[in-house]
């Protein structure tokens, strides 16, 4: 039987990655234009193409999860990106956090570790 610990740590690099890439899209939108030349240049952009090969890399990593695991274990756990964002978004990006949405998060962290825990 696989280890609850490796589908636990991957499922969090999954999320992880998948933050990352959310925050390589961020850091090309604020030059995005919605109109066709916009659209082009955003397919084009370093950063788009790099956050969709993190975002890649994640979807890989994350399969592999749910093949180790239940996926009633797994896309739980996955969650686990919320906190990811938040914390990318405050420490790179430089966002204010309210009291509300880190409490928000804090209860998806704890709903987490119920799954985790009574796995």
């Amino acid at each position: 039987m696989v280890s609850e610990l490796l589908i636990v740590a991957l499922t969090l690099l999954a999320a992880f990655l998948a933050a990352v890439a959310q925050y390589l899209f961020k850091l090309h939108l604020p030059r995005f234009k919605f109109n066709l030349g916009g659209i082009l240049a955003l397919v084009r952009s370093r950063m788009v193409i790099l956050g969709l090969a993190v975002y890649a890399i994640s979807l890989l990593i994350y399969l592999g999860a749910l093949k180790l695991g239940q996926l009633s274990f797994v896309y739980p756990t996955f969650a686990s990106v919320f906190l990811f964002v938040l914390l990318i978004s405050k420490f790179k990006l430089h966002e204010h956090i309210s009291i509300t949405r880190a409490a928000g998060v804090l209860v998806i962290l704890a709903g987490i570790l119920l799954v985790v825990f009574t796995y």
